[in-house]
């Protein structure tokens, strides 16, 4: 069986399209490791309340987490020089300011840049939380999730067949097997795991994608 990324090589891939000045909120999942792998001068927004903040608390010393300093999800930092905090409706209003670009998880992504990210729609799903503020209101929206369900069907699909979080959002789809940019003319794939051929992603994908003439494989 060939070799696809793992959770941290999707992230270290995502947080490539980050740079010095970028204000960034991180989902649930793979995204939170983005953090470990962004360029120095990104600034990261939780939507708790605080911009800014300093590097995430190694789980190998917990001795430095601080109960008042964590994120939405309850990822432990550290405070950083020029940090600042504020209040959930200020955060919101940030969130909503349509400045930042915000990295998020997803069930599934429609071929016209749809997002499914909360629920399967059962009855003991979730809720949809600030995921809703998140892909209205930032400048730029990148996805980052397996390619497919643990069943191997395709995450990537012409229609999402679970509860919507918001319709065509996403700008950028980062997997363990490609990156592809959502376009008005339909899904570009631009670059796919190292020995991964286009027919093989393609195999796994639900919609046709088209092949960017400079594809190249993903590099880490």
């Amino acid at each position: 069986m060939k070799q696809r990324l793992d959770r941290n090589g999707i992230a270290k891939r995502a947080a490539k399209e980050l740079k010095d000045g970028d204000y960034v909120n991180l989902g649930l999942g793979i995204p939170n490791h983005c953090a470990d792998y962004a360029d120095e001068g990104v600034i990261f927004h939780t939507e708790n309340g605080a911009m800014g903040y300093g590097p995430l608390v190694s789980p190998d010393e917990p001795e430095k987490a601080d109960f008042h300093y964590h994120d939405a999800i309850g990822r432990f930092w550290v405070p950083a020089p020029g940090m600042s905090v504020f209040d959930v409706v200020t955060s919101f209003v940030m969130i909503r300011s349509g400045r930042m670009i915000v990295i998020l998880g997803a069930l599934e992504v429609s071929e016209k840049g749809d997002i499914a990210n909360w629920s399967t729609g059962g009855a003991h799903g979730g809720t949809i939380g600030g995921a809703m503020d998140l892909s209205f209101g930032s400048k730029r929206v990148i996805v980052t999730m397996e390619h497919n369900t643990k069943e191997g069907k395709p995450r990537i699909v012409k229609e999402c067949t679970y509860p919507l979080t918001r319709k065509e959002c996403v700008d950028l789809v980062v997997t363990d097997l490609a990156v592809i940019k959502v376009t008005p003319e339909g899904l570009l794939l631009r670059e796919v795991a190292p020995g991964w051929t286009v027919e093989e992603v393609q195999a796994l994908t639900g919609p046709k994608l088209i092949i960017a003439p400079d594809l190249k494989e993903i590099g880490l």
